[in-house]
C-alpha cells in the first residue's frame, strides 16, 4: 500500500478483522486533464473527470488495499437512506449510508467536505458507513443507521472521518434554525459572525446525536477539508473538484 494515498482511520478499541481507510487526493497525475484539481487520486465517477482516469484510480484503490471486493458504489443523494449490502442486486443503490454483516462486502462513501462516519461493532460481525453533510444530519442519517444496525447502540464503536471543520464552514440563518428547531442542544455548535451568518461544526453536530443514541466509543474528527489542499479535495474550496473515498469492510 502507498501510504501518501491513504489516511488511517481513529478507533478507541477497533476489532482486528475490520479494516477501515480515507483516501487521500494525492495520487499519479491524470493524463488528459488540464483541470489541475483533477491531478490528483479523484474515486468519483460522476464530478467530471476523465472516466478513463476514474477506473484507473479505482483500479488502483483496489490492489493498493487489497480489497476482497469492489467496493459498492452509491448514488448518495444528502438524504436519510440506508441499505444493507448483505441482500444488495448489481444496481447502483441511491443511498447514504451501508450496513454489512459479510466478509469481503467493502461499504463506500465519496465525500469533499461532508462528514463520513464510520460504525463497528467490538467483535467485528457488522460494519456501516455513512456520508453527513449537513443536509443527511439533520435528515438523521447517523440515527438511522444506527437503529438499522443489529448492534445495540451501546456496544458501537464510532469513527468520524476528514470533514470541512468548524473555522471553515459558513452557512446561513436557515442552516441553524433547522437543528437548533431540532434539538436545542445543536445551537453550541454553531458560532455567529460579524456578517450574521454562523461556522457550524460538522463533528460536534454528530457528536451530538451519537450520543443522545447512546454511543459510547467514539473517536476521530479533528480535520479541516476545506484548509488542507495538500491531503483532502474541498467542493467548497473548489465546486469543480474530486472524491475521497472512505471504506470499511470485514476481512
Amino acid at each position: 500500500m502507498t501510504q501518501q494515498h491513504y489516511l488511517p482511520v481513529d478507533w478507541l478499541n477497533p476489532p482486528e478483522n475490520v479494516q477501515a481507510v480515507t483516501t487521500l487526493r494525492v495520487g499519479e497525475p491524470a493524463e488528459n486533464m488540464a483541470d489541475s484539481d483533477y491531478l490528483s487520486f479523484n474515486l468519483a465517477d460522476h464530478v467530471g473527470d476523465d472516466l478513463q482516469q476514474v477506473t484507473k484510480n479505482r483500479a488502483k484503490l483496489v490492489a493498493d488495499l487489497q480489497l476482497p471486493a469492489e467496493p459498492v458504489w452509491m448514488e448518495q443523494v444528502h438524504g436519510n437512506t440506508v441499505i444493507q449490502l448483505d441482500e444488495r442486486s448489481g444496481k447502483k443503490p441511491q443511498a447514504d449510508a451501508s450496513i454489512s454483516r459479510q466478509k469481503g462486502v467493502v461499504c463506500a462513501v465519496l465525500t469533499a467536505d461532508c462528514l463520513p462516519v464510520f460504525f463497528c461493532n467490538a467483535i467485528g460481525t457488522e460494519v456501516a458507513i455513512a456520508h453527513a453533510g449537513w443536509r443527511g444530519l439533520h435528515a438523521g442519517i447517523i440515527s438511522n443507521t444506527v437503529r438499522a444496525m443489529q448492534t445495540a447502540p451501546g456496544d458501537i464503536m464510532v469513527s468520524l472521518g476528514p470533514a470541512i471543520g468548524p473555522q471553515s464552514f459558513e452557512v446561513g440563518q436557515e442552516v441553524y434554525d433547522a437543528f437548533s428547531g431540532k434539538d436545542m442542544g445543536n445551537a453550541a455548535a454553531f458560532r455567529k459572525t460579524a456578517r450574521g451568518s454562523y461556522l457550524c461544526d460538522l463533528y460536534q453536530l454528530a457528536l451530538n446525536e451519537l450520543c443522545a443514541l447512546g454511543v459510547q466509543e467514539i473517536a476521530g474528527g479533528g480535520y479541516d477539508t476545506y484548509t488542507d489542499e495538500t491531503q483532502f479535495f474541498s467542493y467548497r474550496r473548489h465546486k469543480n473538484t474530486g472524491r475521497m473515498a472512505s471504506l470499511i469492510w470485514i476481512d
